[in-house]
């Protein structure tokens, strides 16, 4: 069905400008009911409908808040119900199927040939009944014609087979019906859902409340789209499954299903059948409902859905994992038959006989449930979505990561993971196949041996386009230090399609990453879950299940040595086709015989195929390794022959990371990088080549997989094919020939291009002496003769003038170079004001003034800037009344009062980051604006680290750390991992200081613009759009360089997406990277945005002089350093960032005074005013087209209204009134209240309070006493101050006591709970994160990740999941229970206690940074983990504790002290 059509029958805009509707994300709150009985009732369909409205403040609503994103539910089909509502014709159960038909008026006919010729026949109709009324006006302006049909077999087929022949009528159905969609059509469930709020699909759909629609389970789901466009077919639940998360690896998921057609054979499928299934996936859909339809194909072909589920959402099964050899066969012998479906998921499924659940490998979504007394089994998103009476519930628990669970409704029985893993490994000798299956290669990856360096490795590198630059800023590093060379200052460099030297194609790429709607992964701390295993000989028929399939060769890593491939060659001899990348005259014609031969070979049973380019004849010219080796992926594909074939690349192009992973990312199976690994030999010290190439390729390896993790990927099977970049400068027909689905926004250049540069490049290298030296390069650093920067000496030198001497003669010199460089740089460069617009006279044009208010100052962290840097970039904003940001690394309460001459000199902007470093209740309540950092221009989807010599008494003080202590920001925020959760985030935040607004900071790439409507909708106030080219501290090389995109491109995404979804109106667009000029901020308001970034400038303005040495510490104007002496040399002052913004408000007056713009409002949006500049296009950029991205979004509302987005919390209606006059003086009360999972960040207001009347200090310990009963929301006690006790009795869900500030949590069970407490969970996941102080005692289990990044509180705890304590920096947690995996993983400070009855903690406990030890009596260590198990007692009452101290000399040797490496070195020299 074409795509536009479809887009409309959903009610859709097609796509405009740079908005693509398949952008969108979503994310949500599921829910499953059953009755392990197996006897259906209402009472469940009752029940699960109460689910879905204690889940609704997870989804979301849009311009219309009447019109939700979208809820449902999955019943099993009431047969009872449906032979009343019919007139008693139906069959028996099982003998008919009923379709749910959403639109296919006028098509009934066309509906009941195809139904006939499949065999069946339309018993009845009926229309749903439905209450318009009910549902909000959007929602009602797209709502479809509800029907269901009834159908039975004319060859009396019943129960799966019949389910199979309505299965194969549906898939023809979709494809002929215009304009029709089918929510479900089952013999067995029925799917009631729509665009609506869950408090309205009772009284929406009349069936749901009829006494005698009954089932025994429900399945139900609340949606939160990014989006707010009427979408009736994508709202959940589907035919299988209801699905909270992210599919990361969808591209390449979608690609390999495609792949598989061909092969696709069963006996329950006739040839016939195929051809109707195909193509698999219906692309156009969600990323939910692309993996349902590949859970119903492994269903209908006669997997078990258990079975389906482990197989496309496996759980980690690396070396690391402890686990039964059965099932790490089963996993083993599937992952060359499927690659994962990678990414967050919380998944309920159901095929209508049980119902089951699972989370993935990483547990990034929470999944809670309770099992009652009568068989009752309830799991939610939440913890608390039934009200159960006390000792009512037996157990209580929550999914583990890559754990799965089954309701068996036939067994009456409810079987959890290790149970129903080893009842699905043991269904057939899956162990035994997979190892009669590989192939052994002697000797491969046993040992690395160096790469032999033959004569003449200048020219070679010289023909392959090597500068110096790449061997000796890129290549030596990693020989020398195992690690990705790290760079800082961002990129200000030309884009490869604007820069006047000859481009490998690899630069016309960058890398994408996960923001917002799903995290990336810690590829350092959480290897245990990383893998970079892949296959050659990949199984195509997904539907097959045998011993007998094809033969796989299993290859550690995908780099391989020359030793490597030639083991792989003598093994494989006959499967082997070598095919040389050397071409003569026309390369796309080279392309084609390369495509033929691949093709051929393939047929011929040849399924290894070499690229190689390694020996050419003197008159050819290395065909693009990545172009090739995307040809051929696409010829297989196209062929029908991709799955079995390996394609190893052996090449002398590639050599940094970027380069394997676009390789890797196109269809390489592996890759041997001749060329790399002789110059790692060459630069060996002390002739250890060996060394070198293994700590080159460690390297690599690392590289590879932090940028899997950056789109939250663990797999290479996943990431491979996936396409998780996007082209910039790339011309769509290019780019739709060899990189389809590949987003490249701008156009550019095409395959003569291509040729011409390949050309160029090896002319240049031929015209060279043998003796001249490799080409500078200059593309990380200015050069003489190198890249274009737009970062000069003479730039530098004009600007130092103009700001300290107030000259805007040398400002004028600079901004004329800036604005227009000598060579295009930027996009921007190309983009011209139109002329002929009439102009307004100067003094009609907003003041100085008014402009500098939409000026702030960039996040630069006290850290990566000196403390006197700090302070003068902050002195200097607020003196205008502009605002600056304070960065990641917080800021002392010593800021918040006036410096000596009576300035502020704190930072109206506070960031809070993933390692939420000083992020106290003081530091939110004296802000302004509170930026949630969710990407960095520099390196989005990556984390960082402050080494110890960086983190002196100042820094230590600032972020609630040791000094001279490693400090780790993790990759992700570990209370984001989906869009819902960033919306709690902004709610904790808006809690906790209501004054102020909230910003989201987002990096440009494609799909921005509906990312940012999803911020929008999670009610921030302002966006702020990165651009790549931002400065950093320090970052991968190969992150500034590689990721991220233009903010030209970002910010008009954004600004077009925003109008088009009614939402601009909601926030304001704030742009940032590399902004130098008023003509920079006039081009960003046209695009789009509201507010403007300065960062790097200001570092100019205060003397930088960009020689980017910022990660070493020995910036020598004292900007970047925290070294004593060198920051003695700092000479800025903040007049000179005063004197530079104000010249640049002047050139923005001139400016819009030319375009006949009164004020940069009247600017935001008009785009009509701004055109390509085609003087300047030429050359490689005159294939750009920029007619999308300045595209003129037409709307009610193109900027921000005004209005500020406020939420009332349980605060202001309950604690403030009980507290009453108490508050007012703060004097001592105790208190009790009801509590329910909606009521969410309690506590945070008060926090925000009493931070602002009392400071940092807080009250004396418990003057406010408050106790709850019930199951509390997420974010219970969050940045809880000092003074202020917390008890709940009950439980309660995700991030209790995040950024706990003093305050003390108690959480118990309620009194006359039937569960033994140290077994069962009571709290959620990511507890205490980022805590200062404080305490808290939990009488229970908790899950995963209980206090990360834990700064200074105390905790106890009878469990946790895995992860616990990861980054912590201080304090004391003790666990007196099981711990999951990945204990301590990145802990480099404060202390654990665990206890470790069965012995084998330190097989679960991540040893990289810490040592464990045992508690010796009368020792320091006993002496505090006795104080804190009394305390514990105390507060809890715990049974476990008053065993433990009642019988202190037998449970003390079962302690394990975790103590951090390096904390105990700097505790031992304080001593």
């Amino acid at each position: 069905m074409d795509m536009e059509y479809r887009q409309r029958s959903l009610a859709l805009p097609a796509d405009d400008g740079l908005y693509h509707f398949s952008n969108e994300h979503d994310a949500c709150g599921v829910g499953m009911l059953a009755n392990l009985s197996g006897v259906a009732t209402h009472d469940i369909v009752s029940r699960g409908v109460t689910i879905l409205k204690r889940l609704l403040h997870r989804g979301a609503a849009g311009r219309d808040p009447l019109s939700g994103d979208g809820a449902g539910l999955l019943s099993v089909i009431p047969h009872g119900f449906f032979q009343r509502c019919v007139g008693g014709i139906l069959p028996a159960p099982g003998a008919y199927a009923v379709g749910v038909l959403f639109n296919g008026v006028g098509e009934e006919s066309t509906l009941e040939r195809v139904l006939s010729e499949e065999g069946l026949r339309v018993l009845a109709w009926r229309d749903v009944p439905s209450d318009l009324s009910s549902i909000g006006e959007v929602a009602r302006g797209s709502c479809p014609v509800i029907r269901q049909v009834f159908v039975a077999s004319k060859e009396g087929l019943v129960g799966e087979a019949l389910e199979r022949r309505v299965f194969v009528a549906r898939r023809r159905l979709e494809k002929e019906l215009l304009d029709a969609y089918f929510p479900s059509f089952s013999t067995r469930t029925i799917v009631y859902k729509g665009l609506m709020l869950a408090t309205q699909i009772e009284s929406f759909y009349g069936d749901l409340a009829d006494e005698q629609f009954v089932s025994p389970l429900v399945l139900v789901h609340q949606r939160y789209s990014t989006n707010t466009f009427p979408t009736w077919r994508l709202a959940h639940p589907f035919r299988y499954l209801a699905h909270n998360g992210e599919i990361n690896t969808l591209r390449g998921n979608l690609n390999h299903a495609r792949t598989r057609e061909a092969f696709l054979e069963s006996p329950l499928f006739s040839a016939e059948d195929i051809r109707k299934l195909v193509p698999l996936i219906d692309e156009s859909q969600n990323d939910s409902a692309c993996l349902d339809n590949m859970v119903e194909l492994l269903v209908q072909g006669g997997r078990w859905l258990p079975h389906a589920m482990m197989m496309l959402i496996p759980q980690a099964w690396g070396a690391k994992y402890h686990m039964g050899k059965d099932i790490r066969g089963f996993y083993d012998y599937h992952s060359s038959l499927a690659e994962p479906w990678d990414g967050p998921a919380a998944v309920t499924f159901t095929d209508g006989v049980g119902a089951g659940a699972m989370l993935d490998r990483n547990g990034l979504r929470p999944a809670r449930y309770s099992l009652t007394r009568d068989g009752l089994f309830v799991l939610a998103s939440e913890t608390g979505v039934l009200d159960f009476a006390p000792g009512e519930v037996v157990r209580r628990g929550r999914l583990k990561p890559g754990e799965i669970l089954w309701c068996d409704l036939k067994e009456h029985r409810l079987v959890l993971d290790q149970e129903l893993k080893s009842m699905v490994a043991r269904q057939a000798p899956y162990r035994r196949w997979a190892q009669e299956n590989k192939i052994p290669v002697a000797g491969m990856f046993d040992s690395i041996t160096a790469e032999h360096v033959s004569p003449g490795l200048r020219e070679r590198q010289r023909l392959f386009g090597w500068s110096q630059e790449d061997v000796e800023l890129l290549v030596r590093p990693m020989v020398e230090t195992r690690k990705e060379p790290v760079g800082s200052m961002g990129n200000d460099a030309s884009l490869a399609v604007l820069s006047p030297r000859p481009q490998l194609l690899f630069n016309y790429f960058k890398q994408r990453f996960a923001q917002v709607t799903n995290p990336p992964i810690d590829p350092i701390r959480e290897e245990l879950v990383m893998s970079l295993t892949t296959y050659i000989g990949n199984q195509g028929n997904i539907l097959s299940e045998s011993a007998h399939r094809q033969s796989v060769v299993r290859l550690a890593r995908p780099i391989l040595t020359g030793e490597d491939l030639a083991r792989l060659l003598v093994m494989e001899k006959s499967r082997i086709q070598a095919l040389r990348l050397g071409w003569k005259e026309d390369l796309q014609k080279a392309l084609a015989a390369l495509e033929e031969a691949a093709v051929a070979s393939a047929r011929e049973g040849r399924n290894i195929l070499i690229l190689t380019d390694k020996e050419m004849g003197e008159d050819e010219l290395p065909m693009p390794s990545l172009l090739a080796t995307a040809a051929v992926n696409q010829a297989l594909t196209v062929a029908g022959l991709r799955p079995p074939v390996g394609i190893i690349l052996q090449t002398g192009e590639a050599r940094e990371v970027m380069h394997y992973a676009l390789l890797l990312g196109y269809g390489a199976t592996a890759i041997h990088p001749y060329l790399a690994l002789e110059t790692a030999a060459a630069l060996a010290k002390d002739g250890d080549a060996a060394k070198a190439t293994e700590n080159y390729i460690s390297a690599i390896d690392k590289g590879l997989l932090k940028c899997m993790s950056k789109m939250g990927i663990a797999t290479l099977r996943s990431y491979r094919s996936a396409q998780m970049f996007e082209a910039i400068g790339l011309g769509r027909d290019l780019v739709a020939k060899y990189f389809p689905g590949t987003p490249s926004a701008v156009g550019g250049i095409g395959i003569a291009d291509v040729e011409a540069e390949v050309r160029a490049r090896v002319q240049e290298a031929r015209d060279a002496s043998d003796d001249m030296p490799l080409k500078v390069g200059g593309a990380y650093r200015w050069r003489h003769n190198g890249e274009p920067h737009l970062v000069t000496p003479l730039s530098i030198c004009a600007l130092h003038h103009a700001v300290r001497e107030n000259d805007i003669s040398q400002y004028n010199a600079f901004a004329a170079g800036a604005n227009a460089p000598e060579v295009p740089i930027r996009l921007r460069d190309l983009l011209r004001f139109k002329e002929g617009e009439a102009s307004v006279p100067l003094e009609s044009v907003e003041p100085v003034e008014s402009i500098l208010h939409h000026f702030v100052s960039g996040a630069m962290s006290l850290g990566a800037l000196s403390p006197e840097a700090h302070e003068a970039i902050a002195v200097a904003m607020n003196r205008i009344g502009c605002m600056s940001n304070s960065g990641e690394g917080g800021e002392g309460p010593e800021r918040d009062l006036p410096n000596a001459q009576g300035e502020a000199r704190g930072s109206a902007i506070r960031q809070i980051a993933s390692g939420r470093f000083g992020v106290t209740a003081n530091y939110l309540a004296h802000a302004k604006d509170l930026q949630i950092k969710m990407a960095q221009g520099a390196k989005p989807g990556e984390g960082g680290q402050l080494p110890g010599d960086k983190v002196d008494e100042e820094i230590a003080r600032t972020r609630h750390a040791t000094p001279h202590v490693t400090l780790i920001s993790p990759p992700p925020h570990h209370d984001i991992y989906s869009i819902e959760d960033l919306a709690q985030l902004i709610h904790d935040l808006r809690a906790v200081n209501p004054s102020a607004r909230v910003s989201v900071k987002l990096v440009s790439e494609n799909g921005v613009g509906t990312v940012a409507a999803g911020v929008a909708k999670a009610h921030a106030d302002v966006v702020v759009i990165s651009g790549h080219d931002g400065g950093t501290g320090a970052a991968p090389l190969s992150s500034i360089k590689h990721a991220g995109m233009p903010w030209e491109i970002g910010l008009a995404e954004t600004h077009q997406t925003l109008v088009k979804n009614g939402l601009r109106g909601k926030v304001k667009l704030q742009v940032d990277g590399q902004l130098r000029t008023g003509r920079d901020v006039v081009v960003a308001a046209l695009l789009g945005a509201e507010e403007f970034g300065f960062a790097t400038s200001l570092l100019l303005a205060l003397g930088c002089m960009m020689l980017r040495q910022c990660q070493d510490n020995t910036c020598p104007a004292g900007i970047t350093t925290q070294d004593p002496e060198i920051r003695k040399r700092f000479k800025g002052k903040p007049e000179h960032i005063v004197n530079y913004l104000r010249f640049i408000a002047e050139e923005t007056r001139g400016i819009l005074a030319g375009l006949g713009l009164h004020s940069l409002d009247e600017a935001v949006g008009r785009t009509d005013l701004l055109e390509a500049d085609e003087a300047r296009m030429t050359g490689k950029a005159a294939g750009l087209d920029f007619r999308d991205m300045l595209h003129r979004a037409e709307g009610e509302e193109i900027r921000w209204k005004g209005e500020a987005n406020a939420e009332t919390t349980i605060d202001d209606t309950k604690i403030f009134p009980a507290l009453g006059d108490a508050l007012e003086k703060f004097t001592a009360k105790e208190v009790t209240l009801p509590i329910v999972n909606a009521d969410r960040s309690v506590g945070a207001r008060l926090s925000g309070r009493i931070a602002l009347a009392k400071g940092q200090d807080g009250l004396p310990e418990e003057t406010f006493r408050v106790r709850f009963q019930g199951v509390a929301g997420q974010s219970f006690g969050a940045f809880l101050m000092k003074g202020v006790t917390f008890r709940l009795e009950g439980e309660a869900n995700d991030y209790v006591g995040k950024g706990l500030s003093g305050g003390r949590i108690v959480i118990v069970p309620r009194d006359g709970d039937g569960c033994a407490p140290e077994e069962n969970v009571i709290a959620g996941n990511v507890i205490g994160y980022g805590g200062t102080s404080g305490s808290i005692f939990i009488n229970g289990q908790a899950g995963e990740r209980f206090a990360i990044r834990n700064s200074g509180f105390r905790a106890v705890v009878e469990g946790v999941g895995d992860h616990g304590c990861e980054y912590m920096t201080g304090g004391c947690v003790a666990v007196l229970g099981p711990t999951g995996v990945n204990f301590a993983a990145g802990m480099t400070g404060g202390v654990a206690f665990v206890l470790d009855e069965d012995g084998d903690f330190d097989l679960r406990c991540n040893l990289d940074t810490v040592d464990l030890e045992s508690i010796q009596e009368g020792s320091p260590e006993e002496k505090q983990l006795k104080e804190l198990l009394k305390e514990h007692l105390e507060a809890t009452n715990s049974p476990k504790a008053r065993r433990i101290l009642g019988d202190w000399k037998e449970y003390r040797g079962h302690f394990v002290c975790v103590m951090p490496v390096e904390y105990r070195r700097i505790l031992r020299s304080q001593r």
